[in-house]
C-alpha cells in the first residue's frame, strides 16, 4: 500500500484517517490560539509599564520587557481603589443574587409548565393588562401608587365576576412559554425608559435593589425556556413510581426532579449570571455612584482617562476572571447539561 493511500485511509468507521487528524488538530490549534490569544494579551498588558504598553508591542515577559505590578498596584490600591472595590461588589452581589433568584422561579415555573396543564382565558389577561394600563395611567396623572393599585385590582375584580363567563378562548402551556420568552426577544432599549420611570417613583434608583429586580425580570425568560426543555427530558415514570409510594408534589420536586437537573441548573445559572454580570445598559440608566457596576466603571474609565491599556487590562481581567474560574471549575455539568437538554425522545 502506498503512503497515499495510508495518509487517507480510515482504520475503522469510527476512526478518522491520518490526513483527516491532521487538518482536524490543525484548524483546533489555529481556533485555539484565536480564542486565547486576547486573553494572553490582557494577562502580559497588565503587567507592564504604561512606556512599555506605548512603545510596544511587546509579547513575551522578561524577554520583551521586565514584568511589574504597577498597574495593578495603581487599581487595587492606588487612585483607582475606590472606583474599583465598589462597583466590583455592586457587580458580585447584583448577579449573584439576580442569578440565583431568577433560577429558583424559573425552575419552579419550568416545571409547572412542563408537569401541570394551565388553560387561561384570553379574556382574563385582556383584563389584567388593561387592569395595568388603569394603574400607570392613574399613577401618571398624580394618583397616589397605593391608590392607584387599590382601584386598578377592584376595577379588575368587578369586570372579573360580570365578564368571565363570556370568555371562552383559552390559550396553553405552549402559549404560556412563548410569551414569556417572547419578553426576552424584545430589545432592552425599548422598554428602559419606563423601567426608569418607574424607578424613580418607588425612590429606588441607584440602588442593588433596582437593579437585581430588573435583571430577573430580564432573565427570568431564558431560564424558563431552557429548564423547561430540561424537564422535559426526565421521565415522568420516575414521578409517577415516587406519586404511587405517597411522595407530595413537592417532595418529588425536591428530591427526584431537582437532583437529576443538576447539570441544567448549572449550565442555565451560568448562562444568566454572564448576561447579569456583563449587562451594560440597564445599568447605565438605573444606577449611578452608588450602585455602579464594573462594566460602566470600565467605560467611564476609558471614556475619562482615554484609551490607558496597562490598568484598562486589569480592570478587565478582573471582571472577566471570576466568570471564567466558574465556568473552568463547572464545565462538565455544563457540557452535559447543555446536551441532555438538547436531545429528546
Amino acid at each position: 500500500m502506498s503512503v497515499k493511500s495510508k495518509l487517507f485511509k480510515r482504520k475503522n468507521i469510527n476512526a478518522p484517517s491520518p490526513i483527516a487528524k491532521i487538518i482536524s488538530y490543525t484548524i483546533l490549534v489555529i481556533w485555539t490560539f484565536v480564542v486565547l490569544f486576547p486573553l494572553y494579551w490582557l494577562a502580559i498588558t497588565s503587567l507592564k509599564h504604561p512606556i512599555d504598553v506605548n512603545s510596544g508591542p511587546y509579547y513575551i515577559p522578561f524577554v520583551d520587557f521586565q514584568p511589574s505590578l504597577y498597574a495593578w498596584q495603581y487599581v487595587l490600591f492606588g487612585d483607582l481603589q475606590n472606583d474599583t472595590i465598589r462597583p466590583y461588589i455592586n457587580t458580585v452581589i447584583v448577579a449573584l443574587t439576580s442569578a440565583t433568584l431568577a433560577l429558583i422561579l424559573g425552575a419552579s415555573a419550568a416545571y409547572a409548565l412542563t408537569r401541570f396543564r394551565y388553560n387561561p382565558k384570553l379574556g382574563t389577561i385582556l383584563l389584567f393588562i388593561g387592569a395595568l394600563l388603569l394603574d400607570v395611567v392613574l399613577t401618571m396623572v398624580g394618583v397616589n401608587w397605593a391608590i392607584a393599585l387599590a382601584v386598578a385590582v377592584a376595577v379588575f375584580l368587578i369586570l372579573m365576576q360580570v365578564l368571565a363567563k363570556r370568555f371562552h378562548r383559552s390559550l396553553g402551556n405552549n402559549d404560556i412559554a412563548f410569551w414569556l420568552i417572547s419578553q426576552r426577544m424584545l430589545p432592552p432599549v425599548a422598554v428602559v425608559i419606563p423601567i426608569y420611570i418607574l424607578f424613580q417613583r418607588l425612590h429606588l434608583l441607584d440602588t442593588r435593589t433596582a437593579l437585581i429586580v430588573t435583571y430577573l425580570a430580564v432573565n427570568l425568560p431564558i431560564v424558563v425556556w431552557l429548564m423547561r426543555d430540561y424537564f422535559q427530558s426526565i421521565p415522568i415514570d420516575l414521578e409517577e413510581t415516587a406519586a404511587i409510594d405517597g411522595a407530595s408534589r413537592y417532595r418529588i420536586f425536591l428530591s427526584i426532579v431537582l437532583p437529576l437537573s443538576v447539570p441544567g441548573l448549572v449550565a442555565t445559572f451560568l448562562f444568566v449570571l454572564v448576561f447579569a454580570w456583563n449587562e451594560y445598559l440597564l445599568a447605565l440608566f438605573l444606577s449611578g455612584a452608588n450602585a455602579q457596576t464594573l462594566p460602566l466603571t470600565i467605560a467611564a474609565q476609558n471614556a475619562t482617562r482615554g484609551p490607558q491599556w496597562w490598568y484598562m487590562s486589569v480592570l478587565i481581567l478582573i471582571m472577566i476572571a471570576p466568570v471564567i474560574l466558574i465556568a473552568i471549575f463547572l464545565e462538565r455539568y455544563i457540557a452535559k447539561g447543555l446536551l441532555v437538554g438538547a436531545v429528546k425522545g
